[in-house]
């Protein structure tokens, strides 16, 4: 591989047609362009005056109701991610535009405070983020994320946080305050022990070991913590399930969770290139076996299947999960949220009138 053909630190390795935009720039003719049209060019923010924060999820397959997501985009550049395709929505491609143009929602503390002011509103957990890391590089200079624990603890509403970023461990001050009520739940990502596989698959992320160590670190502090394998790429992560499993139960882990990946959207041209400029020798099997776990196609949208697929392939992967957990998770689970700490305050609501 050449090395003008690899963009190193970045996941995608390309910037996808989006359907939504009408005329944009693309490299159909290279052989005619006098320098590169695409450069690995530094990340940048944009602002976004958002009009609410938390979402309600609509999704059979999800086990939490609420989400919220302070950024949109994500500089970890993790080749796989579901949430590249929502991108377009904002004239961005899902490719290097997801990973280095970060839409930053400034005003989310207060957004959050207001849902919470909201007669409608009844406790509940929510999930930070239910679709790209809260703790991503950008949120060690911005403290959205900080700043809307805060307002967790202040209305003493449950959140349940997901990440592979160990800048989590900055706020355990106030991790350990919502511990002490029941109101918080931590999924610590892990895909792959081999880190050279890391470096391509999750180019900006924190490496296994550094993820180990937030689970231990958390565990110390009594903060329930649970390991998300997740995804599962058939012929590429698979085996190291179980050793996956044994170490995050070893660093203090109460419990696991997994999927298995699915290209839906422009993600299955941004991990097709990815895989066949990667691991040109096995791309083939690699895209062959997820397939196999999606009715016959890379992408799946099926209701009940998506997440973890079906067929031969997917029920042994499942089975090996299955296997894992009962070992090395034996008496082990989180405890549920205590819901009625919350604070129903509606005073400041009165002072309008």
């Amino acid at each position: 591989m050449e090395e003008k053909e690899y963009f190193k630190g970045r996941g995608a390795q390309l910037n996808t047609k989006n359907p939504y935009l009408k005329q944009e720039y693309v490299t159909e003719h290279i052989e005619g362009l006098d320098e590169p049209l695409l450069e690995n060019s530094a990340t940048q923010l944009f602002k976004e005056t958002a009009k609410k924060i938390v979402n309600k999820v609509e999704s059979q397959d999800l086990p939490f109701m609420y989400s919220m997501n302070p950024y949109q985009g994500c500089e970890h550049g993790c080749i796989y991610c579901y949430a590249r395709n929502a991108h377009q929505y904002w004239g961005f491609s899902a490719g290097l535009d997801f990973e280095r143009k970060i839409i930053v929602k400034h005003n989310a503390a207060q957004l959050l405070e207001k849902t919470f002011q909201s007669k409608n509103w009844l406790p509940s957990p929510i999930v930070l983020s239910g679709n790209t890391d809260c703790y991503q590089p950008i949120e060690r200079k911005l403290k959205i994320t900080r700043s809307m624990l805060k307002v967790l603890l202040k209305y003493r509403n449950p959140v349940s946080i997901i990440t592979k970023n160990n800048l989590i461990l900055r706020d355990t001050d106030l991790l350990t305050e919502l511990n002490e009520l029941n109101l918080v739940h931590v999924s610590i990502s892990i895909t792959t022990l081999n880190e050279d596989l890391r470096q391509l698959l999750e180019p900006r992320t924190v490496t296994a070991n550094g993820r180990l160590q937030i689970i231990e670190k958390l565990a110390q502090l009594n903060i329930p913590t649970r390991v998300m394998v997740a995804p599962i790429i058939p012929g590429l992560n698979s085996d190291e399930m179980p050793s996956i499993i044994k170490q995050a139960a070893k660093a203090g882990a109460l419990g696991a969770g997994f999927t298995i990946v699915r290209l839906n959207g422009a993600i299955g041209e941004i991990f097709t290139d990815w895989i066949y400029k990667s691991f040109p020798d096995r791309a083939e099997k690699v895209l062959s076996l997820i397939a196999q776990c999606h009715g016959g196609t890379i992408n799946d949208s099926r209701w009940g299947l998506r997440m973890h697929g079906d067929g031969e392939v997917a029920e042994a992967i499942a089975n090996l999960f299955k296997i894992s957990v009962k070992k090395y998770f034996k008496e082990k689970d989180l405890r549920e949220f205590d819901l009625s700490h919350f604070i129903n305050d509606h005073n400041s609501q009165l002072s309008m009138f």
